[in-house]
């Protein structure tokens, strides 16, 4: 290399003599140049040495490099300048030659190195994936830059695509920017991309499942970037690129959450968790555990999974102030024991009986869990002296239609009801559906893909929050780090989520293209259910924390604690004598929001099918079950005639029917329900195309005045969106 570069500046030497004299060099300006020629080379080979000239890779040139050669042949020729007139005294040498000289060698030294760049970005021996790229911002330049400097990455891109429409027609590093998200569908065509990377760090989730929905009909593999906090020198690079997973669908933390309040609250201290071994209990295990508690109490009743939680913990290092404690919560003998022998200060409970539907067909078991082991957790943490008791809650205990939501509700009363008089401090904090979290919807849709589907989904519109449970847990410790006694903190979980296009993003995220190769089948609304969540109720007030993400949610009203807790001491004792129907009874005087499906007489077991069922096959329409609205949760939904032509079109060619609800007078469309096997249980498989459209018009006009079977008591309201009719709510949708 240092050769090459010599024999460049002799050749940049003669060149300009050659030049100066319009390629008739006079013999007086040959014996100079002979003279000189010897005394330049050695110059500006001692001159590039302190520059560094000789040390770079000529592939990976960059402008840092040109601005060396630039001042290395600055220096040099006014060395070779000051040598030649001064000290070798040849007064003739032409100071043109100087200047010319010196462009030259700038132009053939810079030259070689980006000739050498330039061959090894454009010509290669093997073509990477062509690459289209959402994103033509700072991350998606820089990731360019890097794939044409590593050809081995295998990466070609091919195009960007950019929201912002001025983009459009521009070019980054050569690759075309071809259009906005509007035009992705165009683009798939026209370029057949082999991957697409959603090059936005910064992107937020609803883009993210945008993007993901028009990409829901072509089998492509969809690639990301992380986050630019979790990049740690800024700098998006190509080995970041990793697959899109459904967490990237979903609302993220704030990236600047004060973590000074948190690790005051819990470092030093003797903290215990209860249902440590559960999802939400064994992160919060976790992330108490990194912040340096004096000890670590674990209690849980499942062994194996306080074995997993105790494992986890020793492997991350932080294992040496944990105690598993293997005990139930109803086991008032055994929490006095640990008490008693580790005096926690904290006590975050986490247990709690959670799957809904399980806990409909267990009621008293429910209210033995969630209600009477609150209480034992809650009086034994106050006769211990703990300073503060949190009870992880439910969006489910907000007007509750399930067993599980009413007994988590009740928990919260009486953690309210403890407050005032108490030396501890007791707060709740409630949040939804955690992603990934035990006997979530996310583990059950993945091994229906796995099993190649088809996906089952209770309603198209069923909708929830979702939030990812490590970032829940570390919301809920701010929460705990700035608990006043009796109020109950609510996380802001940004906007309810349709649980079908849940499905159908993991489905697209498994490779596979919904509906097609993975079907959708509908199973209609399990007891318990509702179509939304709430996350505050409309007999509570909402006020500010000291943290954004947080509410702090208070009763207009509070309840009289003696009266409460006598009728908290009712429900359990009748929990403890078995009688289900006579703890719903009770569950309702507490709490009576509480809607049970039960109330409208519908048995535990599925019936078989109605009088007057249209069969199509081996298939039956269950024409006397009503529809939800989706306004208003009611079942007095009945069909409606169609008013325009446009609307005689879209029955005649969908499947969607028209309805009115005769509770809040929403007039809307809604998809024909559920077929099911002439035998009984839903027919996941099922094909909806194969339906008799007008079968089933006739079935349902012929049945539209049946008493309904519904899941939660008629004229029981839901509201959607977070508040109370004519007042909206504060996590509107």
């Amino acid at each position: 290399m240092v050769t090459v570069e010599l024999g460049l500046v002799v050749l940049a030497n003669i060149a300009a003599f050659w030049l100066r004299f319009d390629g008739d060099i006079p013999p007086w300006a040959a014996v100079v140049w002979r003279q000189t020629v010897l005394w330049v080379v050695l110059v500006r080979g001692l001159t590039f040495v302190p520059f560094r000239l000789y040390e770079g890779v000529w592939r990976y040139t960059s402008v840092w490099d040109l601005r060396n050669i630039g001042l290395a042949v600055v220096t040099s020729s006014a060395a070779s300048y000051l040598l030649i007139r001064f000290v070798l005294g040849i007064g003739n040498y032409p100071r043109s030659i100087f200047v010319i000289d010196a462009l030259l060698v700038m132009f053939l030294l810079g030259g070689i190195r980006l000739a050498t760049r330039a061959y090894r970005e454009l010509v290669r021996d093997r073509p990477g994936q062509g690459l289209l790229i959402y994103g033509a911002g700072d991350a998606g330049e820089m990731l360019v830059r890097d794939m044409r400097k590593n050809p081995a990455y295998g990466y070609e891109p091919i195009g960007f695509v950019d929201d912002d429409e001025s983009k459009t027609g521009a070019r980054i590093h050569g690759v075309p920017v071809l259009g906005t998200r509007r035009d992705l569908p165009r683009i798939l065509e026209e370029r057949r991309p082999e991957e697409i990377l959603i090059a936005i760090p910064s992107a937020p989730p609803e883009v993210v499942r945008e993007v993901v929905r028009i990409l829901q009909p072509y089998k492509i593999p969809i690639k990301t970037v992380p986050r630019l906090r979790d990049i740690i020198n800024g700098r998006v690079e190509v080995r970041h690129i990793r697959t899109l997973m459904v967490e990237d669908l979903l609302a993220r933390k704030p990236v600047n959450l004060d973590i000074r309040p948190v690790r005051h609250l819990v470092q030093g201290r003797r903290v215990m968790v209860t249902g440590a071994g559960g999802s939400i209990g064994s992160e919060l295990a976790l992330q108490v555990a990194r912040l340096g508690p004096a000890q670590l109490v674990l209690y849980e009743r499942y062994e194996n999974g306080l074995h997993a939680v105790a494992t986890r913990l020793r492997d991350e290092g932080l294992g040496g102030a944990a105690h598993p404690a293997l005990g139930d919560i109803t086991d008032e003998g055994r929490l006095e024991s640990v008490m008693r022998g580790f005096r926690p200060e904290i006590v975050f409970h986490a247990a709690a009986h959670k799957h809904v539907p399980l806990m409909e067909d267990n009621v008293c078991e429910a209210v033995k869990n969630n209600v009477m082991g609150t209480r034992l957790v809650a009086e034994a943490a106050e006769r211990h002296g703990v300073h503060r008791f949190i009870l992880i809650s439910t969006d489910k205990a907000v007007n509750p239609v399930s067993v599980m939501g009413a007994t988590k509700r009740v928990a919260e009363l009486f953690v309210q009801g403890r407050a005032p008089e108490s030396m501890t401090s007791f707060f709740a904090v409630r949040f939804g559906n955690v992603l990934a979290s035990a006997g979530s919807v996310v583990p059950r849709f993945l091994e229906q893909v796995r099993a190649g589907g088809p996906v089952t989904v209770t309603h198209p519109e069923m909708r929830r929050y979702f939030m990812l449970i490590p970032e829940a847990v570390e919301l809920v410790l701010h929460a705990a780090a700035q608990g006043r006694p009796g109020e109950v903190y609510v996380l802001r979980m940004g906007e309810q989520i349709r649980v079908v296009d849940l499905a159908r993003n993991l489905i697209r995220l498994a490779g596979f293209v919904p509906d097609e190769e993975i079907p959708i089948a509908f199973t209609g609304i399990r007891p318990g259910e509702k179509l939304y969540e709430e996350l505050v109720a409309p007999d509570e007030t909402v006020a500010p924390s000291e943290v954004p993400e947080i509410v702090r949610v208070q009763p207009r009203q509070r309840r009289d604690r003696e009266a409460l807790l006598g009728e908290i001491a009712e429900l359990e004792r009748r929990a403890r004598g078995e009688d289900a129907h006579a703890v719903l009874a009770q569950l309702q005087v507490i709490v009576p929001e509480f809607r049970s499906w039960r109330a409208a007489g519908v048995e535990v077991l599925a019936p078989p099918a109605p009088a007057g069922a249209v069969e199509v096959g081996r298939q039956v329409v269950r024409s006397g079950t009503r529809h939800l609205c989706p306004a208003c949760a009611s079942t007095n939904v009945h069909p409606s005639r169609t008013r325009t032509w446009r609307e005689r079109v879209k029955k005649h060619w969908t499947d969607a029917r028209p309805y009115r609800c005769h509770e809040c007078n929403w007039r809307g469309w809604i998809a024909p329900h559920v077929l099911v096997d002439a035998d009984g249980p839903p027919v996941p498989t099922l094909e909806l195309e194969s339906v008799d459209l007008r079968a089933l018009d006739r079935a349902v006009s012929g049945e539209g005045r049946s008493e309904p079977r519904a899941f939660s008591a008629p004229g029981g309201r839901v509201n959607l969106r977070g508040g109370t009719p004519g007042r909206p709510g504060v996590f509107g949708t």
